[in-house]
């Protein structure tokens, strides 16, 4: 089981480098909440808040981008939920990296991000 949220997060990583909203909306709880360095300390609720970055930041980047998860620590919480906490390195010419932690909730047998908190320096 831990290797499955190991896989689901790669997949919502590799949607999220890719710019593809609709993929990456299948994957999260449309409630999710977030703290991220661009909410500048606040709590985001909502999908609206990350569809902006998909359509005016990520659609932009024509760059490569490799990302590798570093020393991931999976937490499970019975049979529907589990929590991933990693360190996410993301390469490309201005490189960078970010310490990530994402709570997973299975709904009908799918995993959906239902809360994540990430640190790092804002992409903007």
């Amino acid at each position: 089981r831990k290797q499955e949220i190991i896989k689901v997060t790669e997949q919502l990583i590799e949607a999220i480098s890719n710019g593809d909203f609709e993929s990456y909306t299948k994957m999260c709880d449309p409630g999710m909440t977030a703290f991220e360095p661009e909410a500048l300390g606040n709590l985001v609720e909502g999908l609206d808040f990350h569809r902006f970055y998909f359509e005016n930041l990520w659609s932009r980047n024509s760059k490569p981008v490799h990302t590798t998860i570093l020393n991931p620590h999976i937490h499970l919480m019975g049979d529907e939920s589990a929590c991933i906490a990693y360190i996410r390195i993301t390469q490309y010419v201005d490189a960078g990296g970010t310490e990530e932690t994402r709570i997973w909730h299975r709904r009908d047998g799918k995993w959906q991000i239902v809360h994540f908190h990430r640190s790092g320096a804002p992409s903007v």
